[in-house]
């Protein structure tokens, strides 16, 4: 696989499209009244429900064997636990530190994936991951003056480039429909175990399970569009891209966020200057990998 072909054009822009989806969930969850872990425990069952629906109309078996049912399973609990500490470091700072923090995941991939396939470390994959974390900082003006939520946002980005990555090996085995089934029930039944200690420790006891129709739509609209097909579709893409590369071109998912926001909300949002410098640094860091990630390619085969 590489990332650099001809071919891999239309696979790209695919991506970008479902970044933009991505983008959405930033205004649904502005929109939906319930607090962060009630959304994450709805949007989980509503995607569980509709992914089983859409495997039994497919005709796919369900069964998996031990080894890849544990890892699949897994990796639930661990995209839930990243959406669980992305929504606390939001809370504990704000959410420019938050997103400032979630940045790393694209360095974080390019020190982890080489470790896990045994391959070198490229050094072109870390400066671009560095270069994307600053353009972030810069889009949202981030001073990195609050360090626990900070570090909170690392740890969740850190999460998300091992999903990303574990993904990348299990689309190789499973349908991508199957393994999302599996791991947003792991993430459902992780958030179902975190509710008592949410609502009884954290909340004193005040969970907010109860929905008003415009909670109910617009918490479809995550599952079925930024769940089911976006978080689907991108698992499939990993039979032609490279985790570094989704988790690369992810870091324009608050840009497109922003843009939408303007568009929405109008006079509640505003761009400044600094956003277009950092929305030039992210690009920059987004086009560059595939040039970078050619010419790596073309000087290994000169090699031999």
């Amino acid at each position: 696989m590489t990332d650099s072909h001809p071919s891999l054009f239309r696979p790209y822009l695919h991506l970008h499209f479902l970044v933009f989806v991505w983008s959405f969930t930033a205004i649904l969850g502005k929109l939906i009244s319930i607090p962060s872990l009630e959304i994450v425990f709805y949007r989980t069952l509503f995607t569980c429900i509709s992914l089983f629906v859409i495997i039994k109309l497919k005709g796919l078996s369900l069964s998996i064997d031990k080894k890849n049912f544990a890892t699949i399973f897994g990796t639930g609990s661990i995209i839930a636990l990243h959406w669980v500490l992305f929504f606390l470091s939001a809370r504990v700072s704000n959410i420019s530190i938050c997103l400032a923090g979630m940045a790393t995941s694209s360095l974080w991939t390019s020190l982890i994936d080489p470790i896990m396939s045994r391959r070198k470390i490229k050094i072109y994959e870390i400066v671009l991951g560095i270069v994307a974390i600053i353009g972030i900082s810069v889009v949202f003006d981030a001073v990195i003056d609050q360090y626990i939520g900070f570090l909170i946002a690392v740890l969740s980005g850190f999460l998300a480039s091992v999903f990303m990555i574990i993904n990348s090996r299990l689309v190789k085995k499973r349908d991508h429909f199957v393994i999302s089934f599996y791991q947003m029930l792991g993430a459902f039944l992780f958030v179902l175990l975190f509710l008592p200690i949410y609502g009884f420790i954290i909340t004193d006891n005040s969970i907010q399970l109860s929905l008003n129709l415009s909670d109910t739509i617009c918490l479809l609209i995550l599952s079925l569009a930024c769940t089911v097909y976006a978080y689907s579709s991108s698992i499939k893409l990993m039979h032609k891209l490279s985790a570094f590369a989704m988790t690369l071109t992810i870091n324009l998912e608050p840009v497109y966020g922003i843009l939408l926001a303007v568009i929405i909300f109008k006079d509640d949002e505003r761009m400044g200057t600094s956003f277009y410098w950092g929305t030039a640094i992210i690009l920059c860091s987004v086009l560059l990998y595939p040039v970078l990630s050619s010419y790596d390619r073309r000087r290994s085969l000169k090699a031999f």
